[in-house]
């Protein structure tokens, strides 16, 4: 199993687990690339591909690393649109 396959089964599973760096590095292997939102964003980041049309914001976790329950079930929302997973 890739690691690709082995971190959308993990995002599936919706794990209490899946960081940032995890959303980040699924989301680069689907041809997705991190921006900062704007000057002023803070923690806020959008990815962005040239392939797909939907648009994901994230905010960077402060004083943890995983991503917060709504965050995850909206990433899985926003990939399936896609039909990336």
């Amino acid at each position: 199993m890739s690691r690709k396959e082995k971190l959308i089964a993990k995002l599936k599973a919706n794990p209490r687990s899946f960081t940032f760096d995890d959303a980040e590095t699924l989301l680069n292997m689907l041809s997705y690339k991190r921006y900062n939102k704007g000057m002023t964003s803070g923690s806020r980041v959008v990815f962005i591909s040239d392939r797909f049309t939907t648009k994901i914001l994230l905010h960077r976790p402060h004083q943890r690393k995983e991503l917060l329950e709504y965050q995850i079930k909206q990433l899985i929302e926003q990939l399936e649109q896609e039909g990336l997973i």
